[in-house]
């Protein structure tokens, strides 16, 4: 997009605030039709700040902020977990990781493309974006974070260009479904009772050239993979809070999963949405969105770990649910329960 665009796009943007002054960005690049990092760089020298695309660097310095609040979204669901970003690990060009009680993240830069400082008043933030301009993960301050650590921060990763315009790629198409006649479902099913580890799970999606959708059609049986009625996804949320059950809920895009692991209090439904308010964890699953869901089990050393997996009408994973559980520690018993009654 060229200056006399973003120009444009700068006064739409304005134009359009005056009429909803409430309107999110991520709404607004959609009535706009352009992606949020092109929307927010028309900002540029007004609060936000383009830094330079050093992702591991940057991130690896977010423990110093303290504590803030990791948010990760897709269109359909928004997780966001307070905590600071503790044992980080960017050994693996596949994939890097956080891993703590609080900020929990699998991370694939390879998506990665564009990073921003943003101040709107009292609220800072460090937000990135994918080579399409959508949003992959933002950090923002919490009242006890380390201000002079996130100046610092913004400061040592300024990019000298602060221009705003941003270079978007369209992403991949997914591939095309490989027709179940050309697929050895008896291999695949033998494989799936024989799975060891659920890391092992993607791996043997790949091997048969299937999508996770088809592969929970083609499961060898309805305890392996069941579907069940989506309202069930909001009686699993209250039910668990109700049995004080501690769960793990993932929400993730294609650069980005964030987990958060522990009891969740507070359920309260807005419009179309369900919602956990606690005060380190939110949860904002938009119920209309929700196309398919499915009771997943997959057999493991330590016995069969068990998820509840959502999925929009593309086929993509929104959010998926398990019980608290360690490598090396059988899945709880409540979390077996809850699940079964869903099943019911």
């Amino acid at each position: 997009m060229n200056t006399t665009a973003q120009n444009t796009l700068k006064e739409k943007w304005d134009a359009l605030k005056e009429e909803q002054p409430k309107l999110r960005i991520r709404n607004a690049a959609e009535l706009l039709q352009v992606s949020e990092a092109e929307l927010l760089a028309t900002k540029i020298n007004e609060g936000v700040t383009r830094l330079e695309p050093k992702f591991a660097e940057i991130l690896q310095e977010i423990e110093s902020l303290g504590k803030v609040m990791g948010l990760t979204r897709n269109e359909e669901c928004v997780h966001e977990r307070k905590g600071t970003y503790l044992n980080a690990d960017f050994s693996s060009p596949h994939a890097q990781l956080f891993v703590g009680d609080d900020i929990d993240m699998r991370i694939f830069l390879t998506h990665w493309k564009f990073a921003f400082a943003v101040e709107e008043g009292e609220r800072k933030s460090l937000q990135f974006f994918g080579k399409d301009g959508m949003a992959i993960h933002k950090i923002y301050l919490t009242k006890t974070s380390n201000e002079e650590a996130y100046t610092n921060l913004v400061e040592k990763y300024k990019s000298i260009a602060q221009d705003a315009l941003v270079d978007t790629e369209e992403v991949a198409p997914k591939p095309i479904e490989t027709p179940d006649n050309e697929i050895d479902v008896k291999s695949f099913q033998e494989d799936w009772v024989n799975l060891k580890d659920t890391h092992n799970f993607f791996g043997m999606l790949r091997k048969y050239k299937l999508n996770r959708l088809q592969a929970l059609r083609l499961a060898p049986n309805e305890t392996l993979a069941k579907k069940i009625d989506n309202k069930k996804v909001v009686s699993l949320l209250e039910e668990a809070a109700k049995r004080k059950l501690p769960i793990m809920v993932f929400v993730g895009n294609r650069g980005n999963i964030q987990i958060h692991t522990g009891a969740i209090k507070k359920t309260m439904w807005h419009n179309t949405w369900i919602n956990v308010l606690d005060p380190d964890f939110n949860l904002h699953l938009n119920t209309d969105k929700i196309a398919e869901t499915w009771v997943v089990r997959k057999p493991t050393e330590d016995g069969d770990v068990t998820a509840v997996e959502v999925f929009n009408k593309e086929g993509d994973i929104i959010v998926q649910f398990f019980g608290k559980r360690k490598p090396g520690i059988p899945e709880l018993e409540s979390w077996r329960e809850l699940v079964k009654d869903l099943e019911a």
